[in-house]
């Protein structure tokens, strides 16, 4: 992976988030509600993601484990099938990224209980942090970014970053990515390929922490 590709700068980031459906009763607002809930109803505790090994699959994980209780993960090919079977009441909840949760939130059959951002996110503003409700290692920002083959020469790299870093600040890419729940980025090629392998270590031990295995 570090080999076969040059960072070129990022393009944007988002925030995920863990929601609940009409299978969690009304009373349940906060992360601390819905732990209790779910130790006091072991049978229905459960949450949904886009798919097992997933960074919203380990953010999951990671609460359950910092909880202390049991919250069986289900297993998505992505994630508007979560969060349809969510609304239907199949599942109690679903960590999905935000952009995929936003026109759900006004109709009252979904709650956003907690988002993984540093501050909380402009598009669920009401919304606390993990970190805030004490969960201060569940801040994750997933990112995308651009790349190109191994050996581009450098000079194309640096004019291709620098052109993306001028893009990604107009007034339309920002409005056309907050459609989605985005915020556009962009970075040096040093800093794209830091914070890479920041987060290859990162999650990396978090797959050993959890003992996942990829069936």
């Amino acid at each position: 992976m570090f080999e076969d590709l040059m960072p070129v700068s990022l393009a944007a980031y988002t925030v995920d988030a863990l929601a609940v459906g009409p299978l969690v009763p009304a009373s349940v607002r906060s992360l601390g509600d819905f732990l209790k809930w779910c130790k006091a109803n072991p049978a229905q505790a459960n949450f949904g993601s886009p798919g097992a090994g997933s960074i919203l699959h380990f953010i999951g994980a990671l609460l359950a484990k910092g909880a202390g209780v049991e919250l069986r993960h289900v297993q998505y090919r992505g994630s508007q099938p979560a969060v349809a079977d969510m609304l239907g009441g199949q599942i109690a909840a679903v960590s999905v990224p935000i952009g995929d949760m936003m026109r759900h939130m006004d109709g009252g059959r979904a709650r956003v209980l907690a988002t993984t951002g540093r501050t909380r996110s402009r598009f669920a503003p009401d919304v606390p942090t993990f970190a805030e409700q004490g969960f201060k290692s569940l801040v994750v920002e997933q990112w995308m970014a651009f790349f190109m083959p191994a050996r581009t020469p450098e000079a194309l790299i640096v004019q291709t970053s620098e052109a993306l870093r001028d893009a990604l600040a107009s007034r339309s890419v920002s409005d056309a990515f907050a459609v989605f729940g985005m915020e556009p980025a962009s970075s040096t090629p040093a800093e794209l390929a830091k914070l890479l392998r920041t987060d290859y270590e990162r999650w990396g031990a978090v797959v050993k922490e959890t003992g996942f295995k990829f069936d």
